[in-house]
C-alpha cells in the first residue's frame, strides 16, 4: 500500500534538516528516464505486475526531494518529475483495481506539479482522477474534474495536451448518461480532434504525450459511439483503428475489442460479437488488470441476450 511507502504528514514536505547529498540536474535526469521506462513498461504490462515497482520508485523519488539539498531550479524538475512518476503510478494502481490507492497517488503528483507551476502535468494528473472516477460509478465528480483539468490547463497547453483532456471530457459526459450529455460528448470529441490537428513537428509536447494521436482519439469515438448505443458508427471505427494496432498492447487490445464486442452485440450480430469475446477473454486470461476483468463480466453480460445462439452459448459456457 502506498502507506507503506511514503512518510506521515505531507510527503512532500522537505525535512528541516537535510542531511542528504546534493541533487543535481543529472539526477533528476535520471529520474526522467526511469520514469519514461515505466510509461513504456506499461504498453505492454498490466497494473497487477507494476504496482510494486512503481511504488518503489515513487518512494524513491519523494525521498530525494524530502532529504536532499537542492536549488530552486532543480527542485523544481525534481517535483515535476515526482508529478509525472504519479499519475503513471496512480494509472498502473488504477488499473490493478486499488482505486482509493489510485486517488491517493493522484493527489500526491497533483500537489508535486501544482508545487512545480507545471499547469499541463497539473491538467493530467486530475483528467486521470476524473477518468477513474467516470468509471467507478462517480460520474457527476469525473464530469466536474474533467472540466477543471482542461479549464486549467488553459489554451496554452500543447495541441496534444488539450486533446487528451477534451478526450476525457467527452467521456465524462458520456458516463453522465443522459441525451443532453450525449450532445456534449460528441462537441468535445470534435474539439479533441480539432486540437490535435494544431499539433505539428515543430510543437514541442511534454515526453509523456507520446502515445496521443489520431488512432487514439478514434479509439475514443467509438467507445463513446458504442456506449451511446450507436454500433452503425462504432464498429466501423473499432474495425479500422485495431486492424493496425500493435498486438505488443494485450492490456489495450482486450480493452477496445471489448467495445467492438459489444458494438456488434448492439448492431444484432451475435456471432460477429461472440466470436470478438472469445478473443477477449483470450488475451486477458493472463493479463493481471482489473480493467480488463471488468470489461469480460460487462461484455457477457451483454451476451446473455443472445444466449440461445450456439456461438454465444459456447463463449458463456467457457466462461463458467
Amino acid at each position: 500500500m502506498l502507506a507503506d511507502y511514503l512518510p506521515e504528514g505531507d510527503p512532500l514536505a522537505p525535512l528541516r534538516t537535510r542531511e542528504g547529498r546534493r541533487v543535481g540536474m543529472g539526477q533528476v535526469t535520471d529520474l526522467r528516464q526511469r520514469v519514461h521506462g515505466l510509461r513504456l513498461a506499461d504498453d505492454v504490462l498490466a497494473g497487477g505486475d507494476l504496482i510494486r515497482p512503481a511504488l518503489r520508485e515513487l518512494r524513491s523519488a519523494v525521498r530525494l526531494y524530502r532529504e536532499g539539498a537542492h536549488t530552486g531550479a532543480a527542485g523544481r524538475e525534481l517535483l515535476s518529475q515526482i508529478g509525472e512518476l504519479a499519475q503513471i503510478a496512480g494509472w498502473i494502481a488504477s488499473d490493478a483495481g486499488r482505486h482509493a490507492e489510485a486517488e491517493r497517488i493522484y493527489q500526491l503528483g497533483l500537489s508535486a506539479a501544482k508545487q512545480a507551476e507545471d499547469h499541463t502535468l497539473a491538467g493530467n494528473l486530475a483528467g486521470s482522477l476524473a477518468y477513474q472516477f467516470s468509471n467507478t460509478g462517480r460520474a457527476g465528480d469525473g464530469l466536474a474534474l474533467a472540466r477543471a483539468a482542461l479549464n486549467g490547463a488553459g489554451p496554452d497547453a500543447p495541441p496534444k495536451a488539450r486533446a487528451l483532456f477534451l478526450d476525457r471530457v467527452a467521456w465524462a459526459h458520456t458516463k453522465a448518461g443522459d441525451r443532453a450529455h450525449a450532445q456534449h460528448a460528441m462537441r468535445a470529441l470534435g474539439e479533441a480532434a480539432e486540437a490535435l490537428a494544431e499539433d505539428s513537428e515543430g510543437t514541442e509536447s511534454p515526453a509523456w504525450l507520446y502515445w496521443v494521436d489520431a488512432g487514439e482519439l478514434q479509439i475514443m469515438e467509438a467507445r463513446v459511439h458504442t456506449e451511446l448505443r450507436r454500433p452503425l458508427r462504432a464498429v466501423p471505427l473499432l474495425r479500422d483503428v485495431l486492424g493496425r494496432y500493435d498486438a505488443t498492447h494485450t492490456r489495450e487490445l482486450a480493452l477496445y475489442l471489448s467495445w467492438l464486442a459489444v458494438a456488434y452485440a448492439d448492431a444484432n450480430e451475435p456471432e460477429a460479437a461472440a466470436a470478438t469475446a472469445a478473443r477477449v477473454m483470450s488475451l486477458s486470461a493472463d493479463v493481471a488488470s482489473e480493467r480488463t476483468a471488468e470489461r469480460v463480466r460487462v461484455v457477457l453480460a451483454r451476451l446473455t441476450e443472445y444466449a440461445e445462439v450456439p456461438e454465444v452459448r459456447a463463449v458463456l459456457d467457457s466462461a463458467v
